[in-house]
Parts: structure tokens; C-alpha cells; sequence
């Protein structure tokens, strides 16, 4: 079984194991305005066809799936839906910043078929002032082992600052009070199903260090988290593994509306100089359970 890709031009790479559909990644959205457009991977499946993600959700449909975003840059609001505001709370507001595809630098497949690297720039825009250039690089690799069904997405985004002035990241916890939101970063909507557990205890959030359910996993540091779910219809099992590759995060972890969040800053605004660059590196993997 060998990897594939699927050029749909100015629309979406979708990436493929044999015939099996691992990932379609859209880079030029249709979304809505209020929901700041952006780049994102859905379905993302299994080898055995299962899709783990939920793109555009009831609760909340700026969920997008997978996607890299922000919360607060300065005002704009790259994460969509409203903005959280001292001492107000969330507030619809017109603050919305979009993520423009470029260009590609890479669309390839390795000799051996078993690794692709999709790599491209990305301007994230608010009105017509340009905040950051991203270079943007995703790479999936299929395990070695046959015996163990899985695939793994490598995302790794570089942003500069390139708008000429400090610019200050934030999210709900460190800038408007409320505790526990500290949603930002690569954000993995899942499957509405993924973790009800339905009394069975082997569904569950697990993190490094021995870490088990959300109260112990949510904003605590540790450099993985995995989730063990299950999925309707075909009932297979699969774990999710998200891992931060420079070392520890604090964590965001829902599990009624399954989504984890990989924050770039907690408790503190992140403070940027011109020029300054962001460095996100993540590694997901998707595993199915016999």
C-alpha cells in the first residue's frame, strides 16, 4: 500500500493509502467571515475508513476540523465564532482575520510511497493588513509495521511577524479572566461519538505521566495525550495520540464535544517584536485497534 495524492487546483489535496482516504486538506476555504476562513484537513480517517473529525459542528460551527489557529492577535480573531472580552464575556464581533493560501513549495511523495509532504505559504490577514507569513509544512507517514494499522500527520507551521509592530497573543484565560480557556493552536475537532464511553472505562483521555480524564488532562503539562475511542456504525476502536514535539504543553481537552487544542500560550499573553517568529511542531497519530 502505497501513499497517493489528489490535486484538486485551487481547492484541496486529498491524500490516499492505496484506495483508503486518509486526509482531504482544503487550503482555500468557502467558510463563513465570522468563522475566520482557514485552511483544514477533513475527513481525517483511519485506515480502515473511520472519520475521526467534525468539520463545522451544531455547538460550534467555527470548529474546522484540524486547522491551525490562533485565538487573539491583537484584536483579530483568528480562532472565529465571538471574542471573549473583560469583564463582557463573548461578544459577536466584526474581528475576524482570514488565513490566504499562497503558494506551494511542496506536493510529493517519497519513492517508497509511505511518506508525503504537502509544504506551502500562508498569509494570515485581517482587512487589508497582513499580520503573519507562515510556512507550512504537513507530513504523513504510514507505520512500518502491517500488523499495526496506522498513519501519522507531522504539522509543523512557522509564522513571522510580519507586521511591522508588536503583536500580542492571547486567548479567554490570560486576557479576559476566564479560567480554563486557553484554547489555541492546531485544533483537532473529533467525531461527536469519539469518546462516550457508555460505561465502558477503556474509552478515556490518557496523558504522559500516568494522567487519565479530563480534569487531570485539561491544562496540565505533559508533552502527549492520547485518546482511546470508539466509533458508531463499523464500532472499531482507535487511539489518537497528539504529541508536542519541542516538550510539554498545557493542555485543552473536551470531551462531551470531543476537541483538544495544542495552546502556543497559556496564562500570559505572548508578547511578539517585528520579525518575531512562532514555531508550532506537533505529530497526531491514528491508529486502528483489531
Amino acid at each position: 500500500m502505497s501513499l497517493r495524492l489528489e490535486h484538486t487546483t485551487g481547492s484541496a489535496v486529498t491524500v490516499y493509502a492505496g484506495d483508503a482516504l486518509l486526509m482531504r486538506y482544503v487550503y482555500v476555504p468557502t467558510t463563513p467571515a465570522n468563522e475566520s476562513p482557514r485552511p483544514y484537513a477533513h475527513p481525517v480517517n483511519t485506515l480502515a475508513g473511520d472519520t475521526l473529525t467534525n468539520f463545522r459542528p451544531n455547538d460550534h460551527p467555527w470548529h474546522h476540523a484540524l486547522s491551525f489557529t490562533l485565538n487573539h492577535v491583537s484584536g483579530a480573531n483568528f480562532w472565529g465564532g465571538p471574542t471573549c472580552l473583560p469583564g463582557v464575556g463573548y461578544q459577536p464581533l466584526d474581528n475576524h482575520g482570514t488565513q490566504r493560501h499562497l503558494a506551494w513549495t511542496t506536493l510529493a511523495v517519497d519513492a517508497a510511497g509511505t511518506t508525503a509532504t504537502l509544504a506551502h505559504t500562508l498569509a494570515w490577514q485581517r482587512l487589508d493588513e497582513i499580520l503573519f507569513h507562515e510556512e507550512r509544512t504537513l507530513v504523513i507517514t504510514l507505520a512500518a509495521d502491517p500488523a499495526a494499522p496506522a498513519w501519522s500527520l507531522r504539522w509543523l507551521s512557522r509564522l513571522v511577524n510580519v507586521s511591522g509592530r508588536r503583536l500580542s497573543l492571547g486567548n479567554p484565560h490570560s486576557y479576559a479572566g476566564l479560567a480554563g480557556s486557553h484554547y489555541n493552536g492546531l485544533q483537532f475537532r473529533g467525531a461527536r461519538e469519539l469518546l462516550d464511553d457508555h460505561l465502558d472505562p477503556t474509552i478515556k483521555i490518557t496523558a504522559e505521566g500516568g494522567l487519565e480524564g479530563v480534569a487531570a488532562v485539561h491544562a496540565a503539562s505533559a508533552r502527549w495525550m492520547e485518546w482511546h475511542g470508539q466509533l458508531d456504525g463499523s464500532l472499531r476502536r482507535v487511539t489518537i495520540k497528539f504529541e508536542n514535539n519541542p516538550g510539554p504543553l498545557p493542555w485543552f481537552v473536551r470531551r462531551s464535544y470531543p476537541l483538544a487544542a495544542l495552546p502556543v500560550q497559556f496564562g500570559h499573553e505572548l508578547e511578539l517584536s517585528p520579525g518575531a517568529e512562532l514555531v508550532a511542531d506537533h505529530t497526531l497519530t491514528f491508529r486502528s485497534i483489531p
